[in-house]
C-alpha cells in the first residue's frame, strides 16, 4: 500500500513521469522510506489498469528512450485520500530481526554476540549523525516544507531508542545480568 500512496499522493500535485516518481522518493523520501526502483514501474502499471492514474504523454528526448507522463485520475484522487485516511488510522507493530537472534542466543558464543551488539551500536549511532545532517541538508532547502522536520524527528527518536536499547543491552550482558 506504501507504494500506492506515495505514487497517488505525488501525482496528485501534479503530472511526472515514472523517472521523475522515482528522483522525488530517493531525493526527499528516501530516509524514512524503502520503496525499489522496479516496484515503482510495476505499480504505475497497475494504477493505470485499475484508472486511477492515467497516461497522458509520452515523451522522448533524442535518442534516449520514451518516457511516459502520468496524472492522476478522479479516482485516484478517490482512492489516494481513502489510503491516505486509512494510513492515518493504522498503528503498526515492528518487528525486529534481533529478537530473533536474541530468541536463539545460545547458538553463538557470548563474546561473539557482544561483538555483534557493539557494531550494531556504532551502526547506529553512525545513522543518527547521517539523518541529523541529512536532515539539516534538507530543511535548508526552501521547497522542502516545515513539516518534514516531523519526519525526520520520527525517524531520529526510533533510532535514538534503539540505540539506547542496544547499549542498555550490551550493558546487561557485561554486568552478567543477561543471559
Amino acid at each position: 500500500m506504501t507504494v500506492r500512496l506515495v505514487i497517488l499522493g505525488l501525482l496528485h500535485k501534479r503530472p511526472l513521469y515514472g523517472y521523475e516518481i522515482k528522483q522525488i522518493i530517493e531525493e526527499h523520501m528516501g530516509d524514512w522510506t524503502s520503496i525499489a526502483f522496479g516496484s515503482i514501474y510495476f505499480a504505475l502499471d497497475k494504477l493505470a489498469d485499475e484508472k486511477f492514474i492515467d497516461k497522458v504523454d509520452v515523451e522522448q528526448e533524442g535518442k534516449r528512450p520514451s518516457r511516459s507522463v502520468y496524472q492522476i485520475s478522479d479516482t485516484g484522487r478517490e482512492e489516494f485520500l481513502r489510503l491516505l485516511r486509512e494510513s492515518w488510522q493504522q498503528v503498526e507493530r515492528q518487528y525486529f530481526s534481533i529478537d530473533i537472534c536474541l530468541f536463539f542466543l545460545e547458538a553463538l558464543p557470548l563474546d561473539e554476540v557482544k561483538n555483534f551488539l557493539r557494531l550494531r551500536q556504532k551502526t547506529l549511532q553512525t545513522m543518527l549523525g547521517y539523518i541529523q545532517s541529512h536532515r539539516d541538508e534538507q530543511m535548508a532547502i526552501p521547497e522542502v516544507p516545515r513539516l518534514a522536520l516531523a519526519i525526520f524527528d520520527h525517524t531520529l527518536v526510533h533510532t535514538q531508542a534503539e540505540l539506547n536499547w542496544v547499549t542498555d543491552l550490551l550493558q546487561k550482558m557485561e554486568s552478567g545480568e543477561y543471559p
